[in-house]
């Protein structure tokens, strides 16, 4: 089985690591974890869970249509928080960016820190590609 490495050109540059893996014959798409940075590496948001995850939902957003997919095609989630306990704030700004109650099977961890300082929440997805 081959693969596809994706960077779209509207998310911040990826050192190091791939935003999107496609494994072909182009069934499957494993997004990276997306956070609330802006192309230039500033956090968006600043301490604001509920900002941090909408931007971060945001990018996840670049990357599914990167690979013409829309958040019904997301069967799974992953999530990365200095606070696990927020889920209400974590999941309203969830849903006001994807515009919808329906969530695909979830995880939460809790973390002590992400990639760089300032940072609250880091999303990643895997997605059943349309077609």
């Amino acid at each position: 089985m081959a693969r596809k490495l994706l960077n779209p050109s509207e998310l911040h540059p990826a050192p190091g690591f791939s935003h999107i893996t496609v494994a072909e014959p182009g069934t499957v798409a494993y997004i990276a974890g997306q956070v609330a940075l802006a192309p230039d590496f500033s956090i968006i948001g600043g301490d604001d869970l509920g900002a941090q995850t909408k931007a971060a939902m945001r990018n996840v957003e670049v990357a599914l249509k990167a690979v013409d997919a829309s958040w019904d095609d997301v069967v799974r989630r992953t999530i990365y928080t200095l606070h696990p306990t927020q889920y209400e704030v974590i999941t309203a700004a969830i849903e006001e960016v994807q515009g919808s109650k329906e969530h695909p099977a979830q995880t939460i961890i809790g973390v002590t820190g992400l990639a760089v300082p300032g940072l609250l929440i880091e999303v990643e997805v895997t997605v059943r590609l349309p077609g």
